[in-house]
């Protein structure tokens, strides 16, 4: 059966909704008040979903960027400058949401710094900016390796905690804002460029005929993908697979009918990456309770099989 995108995008709001109501209803505390639904739960739940909005929409930006299927947003170390930062703060003994925020969020403009000195004038050379990334990313990893050995017993588990990727942080409702209009603010610019970057796809030499100033979209869409992930990274920690799975997702149930629309693409996957990581956390933090597993864990276990999946279902993709 065809469906227009527009009703696909509508199933996408309605499954937003209902993640996120099921998510307020379920959790380790059964016929919870309302203190505990308000104070714990809807913080949690909302960070969640913009978290896992903001992973899918950078990784739908880097796989039509670097023209790699395989592009998430680890793949131009900014998440990985990110964790450097965010373990630096807790290896020095820092503690609360907004000191390991603020480590993330240096951590992640070092490395666009780093990105903009290494690739400079060569925008118009996705291959370039790809294995630029992946070099840095692989020396962020050694980094924080290097970081957790030498760690004190006191400060280790905690950071190995948070590069699982985890949620727990999240206390209030005020500490949620900040990522709630980010997620907003990068959803309604990339709304606006999805039409020039549909015609990017075709070739940077066709976007330029087609009247597209490539350089700066490309750039912009560098920008966009690295906020994205700073933003989540210094919220939850490091959290894999959502900027990978969701946009082959997407792809998967669109491509055969519609072609791959990025002017559909991009702004979807700012909602069934927000459903995904909401329904992954509530499963992390009720399938052993009264103890929780980081949402790390979970995503890679949903990942991992599911991409698989989806490769040998849908072997017509070559975009």
């Amino acid at each position: 059966m065809k469906l227009s995108k527009a009703t696909i995008f509508t199933l996408l709001l309605i499954l937003s909704i209902a993640s996120v109501a099921l998510a307020l209803s379920i959790g380790s505390v059964m016929n919870a008040d309302a203190a505990i639904i308000y104070q714990l739960r809807l913080p949690r739940v909302l960070a969640a979903f913009a978290v896992g909005g903001l992973l899918a929409m950078s990784g739908s930006l880097l796989q039509v960027l670097t023209r790699n299927p395989l592009a998430e947003p680890s793949v131009i170390g900014v998440s990985g400058g990110a964790s450097v930062g965010a373990l630096a703060v807790l290896m020095l003994g820092g503690a609360g949401t907004i000191w390991v925020a603020g480590g993330a969020w240096l951590g992640a403009v070092i490395v666009m710094l780093l990105l903009w000195v290494l690739v400079g004038g060569y925008a118009t050379h996705p291959s370039r900016l790809l294995l630029a990334g992946v070099m840095i990313a692989t020396g962020c990893g050694a980094i924080s390796t290097l970081m957790i050995t030498f760690a004190s017993h006191v400060a280790m588990p905690g950071m190995i905690h948070w590069l699982m990727g985890d949620l727990d942080s999240i206390l209030s409702l005020q500490a949620v804002s900040a990522i709630l209009v980010i997620w907003l603010l990068v959803l309604v610019v990339v709304w606006r460029l999805a039409p020039k970057i549909h015609l990017l796809q075709l070739g940077t030499d066709k976007a330029i005929t087609l009247g597209v100033d490539v350089v700066p979209l490309q750039w912009g869409m560098v920008f966009l993908a690295a906020l994205s992930a700073a933003a989540a990274v210094s919220v939850a920690g490091s959290i894999g697979f959502v900027g990978l799975l969701v946009p082959h997702i997407l792809r998967g149930f669109i491509i055969k009918d519609h072609g791959p629309d990025q002017t559909f693409l991009l702004p979807a996957s700012a909602f069934l990456g927000g459903s995904f990581l909401v329904l992954s956390d509530m499963v992390a933090r009720t399938i052993i309770a009264p103890s929780q597993l980081p949402v790390g864990v979970i995503t890679a276990l949903i990942g991992v099989p599911s991409f698989l999946w989806i490769l040998s279902r849908f072997k017509e993709w070559n975009s």
